[in-house]
């Protein structure tokens, strides 16, 4: 009953309250991404969501569009704002997913939305994470959140998928606010963290045919 019924409820008007709440926040970040980017301050990209169904989530944007002679993305660490990468410590570029909640793309807590381009390489067990709407934060994000392996993370994934309730998410929940308020575990740029999934599987596979 919680996870078909009550859990969705509460996502929805608890997204609806905290929107509310946090809007002159939300008016502010805007407006000083806007000048601190000189564009969009708005981040979108195209996840897979409950049943790998596509959906765009939705985050404040940490970093400039800026690109070598070539006309390739910088690497993150060069692109990044020093006023994004605060709000990534802060997890505050975090706040336009409560849109998503609103929407019932996502909820406040389960596996958190990986690339599309990932969904080739998961096995079945892995493949669970997609069975429940993905979260903005989760158990894996409070076991270490960027800083464990792919492995630990779909196998935390995994575990919430298999135990969900309310007292799991209200154990998650808390435990949030404690991340949230040290800033632990929290990466900046992707280059601070392990590589891509889908190269680190590829790799993996490589080694185990010679």
């Amino acid at each position: 009953m919680y996870k078909s019924f009550l859990k969705p409820i509460i996502d929805c008007l608890g997204a609806v309250v905290l929107f509310v709440m946090l809007l002159p926040l939300f008016i502010f970040i805007t407006i000083c991404l806007f000048i601190a980017i000189q564009g969009n301050p708005f981040f979108s990209q195209k996840r897979p969501g409950k049943n790998e169904k596509i959906f765009s989530a939705l985050k404040f944007k940490s970093m400039t569009d800026k690109t070598d002679i070539e006309g390739n993305l910088l690497p993150d660490h060069l692109r990044i704002t020093k006023f994004g990468a605060f709000l990534r410590k802060s997890s505050l570029d975090e706040i336009p997913q409560l849109l998503n909640v609103i929407k019932g793309d996502m909820s406040f807590i389960g596996p958190r939305p990986l690339l599309i381009r990932y969904l080739p390489y998961y096995n079945e067990e892995e493949k669970l994470r997609h069975t429940v709407r993905p979260g903005i934060t989760g158990l894996a994000q409070i076991s270490g959140r960027n800083y464990i392996s792919w492995e630990k993370k779909f196998e935390l994934d995994v575990f919430y998928v298999k135990n969900m309730s309310f007292f799991l998410d209200l154990k998650i929940l808390l435990k949030t606010f404690s991340k949230v308020i040290t800033s632990s575990g929290v990466a900046v740029a992707t280059n601070e963290v392990n590589e891509f999934f889908d190269v680190e599987r590829k790799e993996a596979l490589q080694q185990s045919l010679k």
